[in-house]
């Protein structure tokens, strides 16, 4: 007998209904995750990070280490015989904008979490260490054009609806170009933001003449967001996209070309020495144009931890913003 389907999804009731727990189930994982990692790292050195120094007074308190020594407050510290610091608050709340790639080929997977996974427990943690500052988080998902636009708001219901979207979306167009989510944050009439774009980044610095004006384009859009922006970069890579191995002939599917049909390839040694000694130029171009732009960023690769190299980017701006 036939079961019952959705003719949205094409999936029967009950298959529907787990893929939904299931959901739900990640996303309960990624809070409980991302909570931990921001309240046991990341406390205290988001808004001194993010924010810096306010413009209004807001109370003293002892001195603790890692504290900013020129905000001692020196006059309590003198009566009372123990550090003190001035503590300030910023006036406007800050907003966090998650410029996420949403393509097909994060679905990619040779570890425990695919790409799409760890671009949700890292969108998680920029969002959680948000709405714990009461600042405000949105969303713009891109493939090679803007598909979602969550508009910025606080509150934790806020932060998981936006994490569901990141999980659940099903991209509808086929390419994937970053400098679409860049134009779209540009053309946002919001002031100045922390705007953290997560992508794989494929295929970002083309090197074919014929498709220059793609690159130009990305640098350019980077350009004019770092002008405005607080702008954070992160990589997101796969293990297998580093190096393929030596197989022979092999059936390959483009995850961002889904219904054209497998493609074949004759993976020889040969071949996969020149492919990882392409992908190690690609990596070295794009390392060079975050330099050149003098922007922080960081790579995260499946199978490895998360939450470490989250941790140590927060540290090393903490130690940079106390110079």
């Amino acid at each position: 007998r036939k079961q019952p389907t959705s003719a949205a999804s094409g999936l029967s009731k009950a298959q529907a209904r787990e893929r939904t727990m299931e959901l739900l189930r990640e996303i309960r994982r990624i809070e409980i995750q991302t909570s931990r990692i921001v309240n046991q790292h990341l406390a205290g050195s988001y808004q001194s990070v993010f924010k810096g120094q306010g413009v209004a007074f807001a109370e003293v308190r002892a001195y603790e280490p890692g504290d900013d020594v020129r905000a001692i407050d020196w006059n309590v510290t003198a009566r009372t015989g123990v550090p003190h610091i001035k503590l300030f608050t910023e006036e406007r709340e800050l907003t966090v904008m998650l410029v996420v790639d949403m393509s097909g080929s994060l679905d990619l997977g040779s570890q425990t979490y695919d790409k799409r996974q760890v671009v949700a427990r890292l969108a998680a943690t920029f969002a959680f260490s948000a709405i714990r500052n009461n600042d405000r988080v949105g969303l713009i998902g891109f493939t090679d054009k803007v598909e979602v636009f969550v508009p910025p708001r606080s509150g934790r219901k806020h932060v998981l609806a936006v994490v569901s979207r990141v999980l659940s979306h099903e991209p509808q167009s086929r390419g994937t170009r970053a400098a679409a989510g860049l134009e779209y944050l540009a053309r946002l009439a919001h002031g100045h933001s922390v705007a953290v774009l997560i992508s794989d980044f494929l295929d970002a610095l083309p090197t074919e003449k014929s498709r220059q004006d793609e690159a130009q384009g990305f640098e350019h859009a980077l350009k004019v967001a770092r002008r405005r922006h607080d702008l954070i970069p992160i990589r997101v890579e796969d293990p297998l996209e580093l190096e393929l191995p030596a197989l022979g002939l092999v059936s390959l599917e483009d995850l961002e070309l889904l219904g054209l049909g497998d493609s074949y390839f004759d993976l020889s040694p040969r071949r996969a020495k020149r492919y990882r000694e392409d992908v190690a130029a690609e990596r070295d171009r794009f390392d060079k144009l975050m330099r050149k732009l003098r922007l922080q960023t960081m790579s995260i690769r499946c199978g490895e931890s998360w939450e470490k190299p989250l941790v140590h980017f927060f540290s090393r701006r903490a130690r940079r913003m106390r110079r």
